[in-house]
């Protein structure tokens, strides 16, 4: 397992956003032109089946991508990426989540995200 520092996760993140921005904006597509193909749907102007499938096909790319750093992508509504690192001598995750300007949560890992404390450095 990768463990990262505080600067390596932030500079990874920095890195992997527009990847991360990317899988937001598929996310929402591969939504709509679920529901619209959904029995009594409501139309859309992104297409029908073959867009989902490159939809899907696309998130699945961006999804092993962000994998592939050594990140872990513990959510995609709302996108939750964990970067395992050691503070303090403790096994922690430095915690990005959809709508964090930066990286500046970590938690321990026997915690989880109900664990959730600013970062001071």
């Amino acid at each position: 397992m990768v463990l990262f520092t505080v600067a390596q996760a932030r500079a990874e993140l920095a890195r992997i956003r527009p990847s991360l921005d990317q899988l937001v904006a598929v996310r929402a597509d591969a939504a709509e032109l679920a529901a619209a193909l959904a029995p009594g749907g409501p139309p859309t102007a992104l297409g029908g089946m073959a867009e989902l499938k490159a939809a899907e096909a696309l998130l699945d790319e961006l999804i092993t991508a962000v994998r592939a750093t050594g990140a872990h992508l513990k959510g995609l509504a709302p996108l939750l990426v964990d970067f395992p690192a050691e503070l303090d001598g403790a096994d922690v995750l430095l915690c990005w989540l959809e709508g964090d300007a930066e990286l500046s949560w970590y938690h321990r890992v026997d915690l989880g995200f109900a664990g959730r404390r600013p970062l001071t450095q």
